[in-house]
C-alpha cells in the first residue's frame, strides 16, 4: 500500500471528497457535454473543483475520469484522446492537492457488458489498462473503481489498476434486493469482499445507489468479513423529481450526522457521492472532530 494511504489510514477516519459532476455543471457544464473532456479544455475550472475539497478538509481527492475509458469516451469520438485525458486529469488533481491530500484516481464503469457479449475478457481489460496507466503516469497516488454493478466488469478492471502498483479500492453499488443490500446482478456484500480480496485489493468501497441512511448495514456487513480499510461514499438521501431533474434536499449538516455511525461501524474513509459538495465536506469534519 502507497506510504501516504498507509500514513491516512493512522490518522483516520480519512475524509474523502464529495460529488464531481454537479460541481463541473456550477462552472457550466452542459448535460450534453463530456465532463472528462474538460480536463483538455477547461483545465482551471476542474482544478477549482478539487481545490474547493482541499479546502473543505478532504484528505483524498479523486479525478475527473470516472468516464476517461476509451468504451466510453467512443460515445463523443474522443477516444484517440483517452490517454491525454486520463493523464491531464491526474496531473489536475495533484496539483490541486498541493501536498496536502492524496490523490485517487476515478475509473468507472466501462459501458459494456461481459455476461451479454458486449465485450471480451481480453479486450475489457486492455481498455481498463490503458487508462489505469495513464492515470497512473500522470501522478495519482491511488485508483478508485467506483459505481460498478457487475462483479466480472469489476475483476478486470481490478486486476488492470493493480497492475500499476497503485494502491487499489473498489467500490460497488448496494441498490437492490428486498432490503437494497445488493447489487443489481445479485451479489452480497459478502460475496463483492471475497471477490475483492482474491483479487488482492487494498481497499473495499461501496458509493452511490441510495441514501447515506442505507449505507450503515453495508458497512457492518463488510467490516464483519473483512479487515480491510472500508471506503464509503453515500449519497445525500434519495432525489426528487423537481421540473425533470433530480434534487436532493439534504443538508449539509443532515448528512454528517450519519458519519460517526458509519465509523464506529468500521469505516475508515468517508465522504459523499450524488448531491455533496465542499459545504457537506466541511459538515461532515466537523461531526468528526
Amino acid at each position: 500500500m502507497h506510504q501516504i494511504i498507509e500514513q491516512l489510514i493512522k490518522e483516520m477516519p480519512v475524509i474523502l471528497d464529495g460529488a464531481w459532476g454537479t460541481e463541473l455543471q456550477a462552472y457550466g457544464l452542459k448535460m450534453d457535454e463530456c465532463p472528462d473532456e474538460w480536463n483538455l479544455t477547461h483545465r482551471e475550472s476542474v482544478e477549482e473543483v478539487a481545490r474547493g475539497y482541499v479546502a473543505a478538509g478532504s484528505h483524498v481527492i479523486l479525478t475527473n475520469t470516472f468516464g476517461a475509458s476509451r468504451f466510453m469516451l467512443e460515445r463523443y469520438n474522443l477516444a484517440d484522446k483517452t490517454v491525454e485525458i486520463n493523464h491531464a486529469g491526474a496531473e489536475i488533481s495533484k496539483s490541486a492537492a498541493g501536498g496536502q491530500a492524496a490523490v485517487f484516481a476515478s475509473i468507472g464503469p466501462s459501458g459494456k457488458m461481459l455476461s451479454k457479449g458486449d465485450v471480451g475478457e481480453e479486450e475489457l481489460y486492455e481498455v481498463f489498462l490503458e487508462q489505469a496507466e495513464a492515470l497512473s503516469s500522470g501522478g495519482a497516488d491511488g485508483i478508485v473503481i467506483e459505481t460498478m454493478t457487475d462483479l466480472a466488469e469489476l475483476s478486470v478492471a481490478m486486476r488492470a489498476a493493480k497492475s500499476t502498483g497503485l494502491t487499489v479500492a473498489a467500490s460497488m453499488v448496494f441498490d437492490s434486493g428486498v432490503k437494497n443490500e445488493s447489487v443489481m446482478t445479485g451479489i452480497t456484500p459478502e460475496e463483492a469482499v471475497a471477490a475483492m480480496e482474491t483479487e488482492g485489493i487494498d481497499i473495499v468501497a461501496t458509493n452511490c445507489g441510495r441514501g447515506i441512511e442505507e449505507f450503515l448495514p453495508i458497512c457492518k456487513r463488510y467490516r464483519a468479513v473483512t479487515d480491510l480499510p472500508i471506503w464509503i461514499k453515500p449519497n445525500a438521501g434519495l432525489p426528487k423529481m423537481i421540473n425533470g431533474r433530480a434534487v436532493y434536499t439534504m443538508s449539509p449538516e443532515e448528512f454528517a450526522a450519519y458519519m460517526p455511525a458509519l465509523v464506529e461501524a468500521g469505516a475508515n474513509f468517508v465522504g459523499g457521492c450524488c448531491g455533496t459538495n465542499p459545504e457537506f465536506i466541511r459538515a461532515v469534519v466537523e461531526s468528526l472532530r
